[in-house]
């Protein structure tokens, strides 16, 4: 599989990610960095889409149904290089479905996570899946 984004941005503004038909706004000056994305976060950001996705892709293939899943992520950041160091994530599925098998669901997303296995050849790591009942 292939993949193409294009970006751009104008001097002293923010940027922007064009990806088909969407626009993704992100912070490139000092003037928005506390309300604007920056690129690490966007980075993130994919992390966890990629995690999100799989958990759909997944219930399709476990045959297990939930309700919705959250994600928290944390990264800490080395500073000499400029590298992500460690990288912690703790999802949360919402579901009363008996046959949601967390243990298999998390080694499915760390094995067949295109993102995940990216990532975790320069980065550690580690993270929880947790399940909460629909009341």
């Amino acid at each position: 599989m292939n993949y193409q984004i294009k970006a751009s941005s104008l001097s002293n503004e923010d940027a922007v990610i064009h990806i088909k038909e969407s626009n993704i706004n992100f912070g490139t000056t000092r003037k928005t960095a506390e309300i604007s994305p920056n690129p690490a976060e966007l980075f993130l950001g994919s992390f966890a889409a990629c995690m999100l996705k799989n958990v759909e892709r997944f219930s399709s293939m476990m045959k297990f149904t939930y309700s919705k899943a959250t994600l928290e992520v944390n990264a800490s950041r080395l500073e000499n290089p400029p590298k992500m160091d460690n990288i912690i994530y703790n999802l949360t599925i919402y579901s009363n479905d008996k046959k949601l098998n967390i243990g298999l669901l998390k080694k499915n997303i760390e094995k067949f996570g295109t993102i995940y296995n990216t990532i975790k050849l320069s980065c550690n790591i580690s993270g929880t899946i947790k399940t909460i009942e629909n009341v």
